[in-house]
């Protein structure tokens, strides 16, 4: 390295440290003339008698007295840039990203269309992940949205922006074919999660509720016994609303009384608690992402990203250490204590 590179990246990666350097040399001159007036005992002795108590007092100990507060000070001088980490090298290392996965799993049947949440049940879904998302910080990101069958919108990534970016298109009228089978949702979760290498596995699923129970409660098991905590937001309210069919129209029944789609909530705790995880409505995602955010800190084994690196300057203080222990033990003279 040349000295004009040396100098332009020569820096200290603690210069809050260097503060300490004036008050520790004041502190030293301050000592020094403390110990000067304390040996001045001009004002107290014979000048008859004072030469030979001096040179008394030099022959016992060996001779003339250095003064040790100038190394004093060059090793508190030397500790200090030592803690304030002088250096002029980058070192790189490899990146490490968290031990975690989630997987979204959005219901986007024709009963997400329904108007008893304002605007609708799945405008009010898809802000409910958004809040999620905001808790996600490093862990790995994926979606996956149902109907009658289901469909990866994003694999696992950490850009979460990309995620963002597709929520506001989904909605049930993308969806090739009308149904509300949350089981192959799930296990399309299952396979992202168990490729993942992840420590830390979670779905996330935000529905109205789902007409394969059975199948779902067995989904929601298999993923449990891989280590995977299912979370449920319910969307809706139990009063329900008038369910629409793809013409807009109100879709009655056979007795002529339109159909209400309701939040079965009964059903949605049972998934939740066969998961392993919690279910909360609409109104209380901020305690879900309060959950999430704080399990999503525990610590655990870090996994290496591949081919990526993070830069880091490379702490040169410790160079010092050498020269001011022997300052220090240079210090321990008898002489000077």
């Amino acid at each position: 390295m040349n000295l004009n590179a040396f100098l332009q990246d020569f820096h200290f990666i603690r210069p809050l440290w260097l503060m300490a350097l004036p008050v520790l040399w004041i502190i030293v001159v301050w000592l020094a003339r403390r110990r000067t007036r304390g040996e001045d005992w001009s004002d107290v002795i014979d000048a008859e008698l004072l030469p030979a108590l001096q040179l008394a007092t030099d022959s016992s100990t060996g001779g003339t007295s250095a003064s040790p507060w100038p190394w004093l000070a060059m090793a508190w001088t030397l500790a200090v840039l030592a803690l304030a980490g002088p250096s002029w090298q980058q070192d790189r290392a490899p990146a490490y990203r968290a031990p975690a996965a989630w997987v979204l799993v959005l219901d986007l049947s024709p009963s997400m269309d329904a108007t008893d949440l304002s605007p609708n049940r799945v405008t009010r879904a898809r802000y409910a992940l958004e809040d999620v998302l905001s808790a996600a910080r490093d862990a790995r990101v994926g979606m996956v949205a149902f109907s009658d069958e289901s469909y990866t919108v994003t694999p696992l990534t950490q850009d979460v922006a990309t995620v963002r970016a597709l929520m506001p298109s989904l909605a049930p009228e993308m969806m090739p074919s009308a149904g509300d089978h949350l089981a192959p949702a799930l296990a399309q979760a299952q396979q992202l999660l168990s490729a993942s290498g992840a420590r830390d596995k979670r779905v996330v699923v935000v529905t109205d509720g789902f007409d394969d129970p059975a199948a779902a409660l067995r989904a929601a098991g298999a993923l449990r016994a891989q280590g995977i905590t299912i979370n449920v937001i319910g969307v809706g309210t139990p009063g329900g609303a008038p369910l629409r069919s793809a013409n807009g129209t109100f879709i009655q029944g056979a007795n002529g009384q339109t159909e209400l789609t309701k939040l079965n909530v009964v059903q949605l705790q049972q998934i939740a608690s066969v998961g392993g995880g919690r279910y909360v409505d609409i109104a209380n995602v901020a305690s879900l992402v309060t959950t999430l955010q704080n399990t999503s800190e525990l610590p655990g084994e870090a996994i290496a990203a591949q081919g990526v690196e993070v830069a880091h300057w490379r702490d040169a203080g410790i160079y010092l250490l050498p020269t001011l222990l022997l300052l220090v033990a240079f210090l321990t003279r008898r002489s000077w204590l």
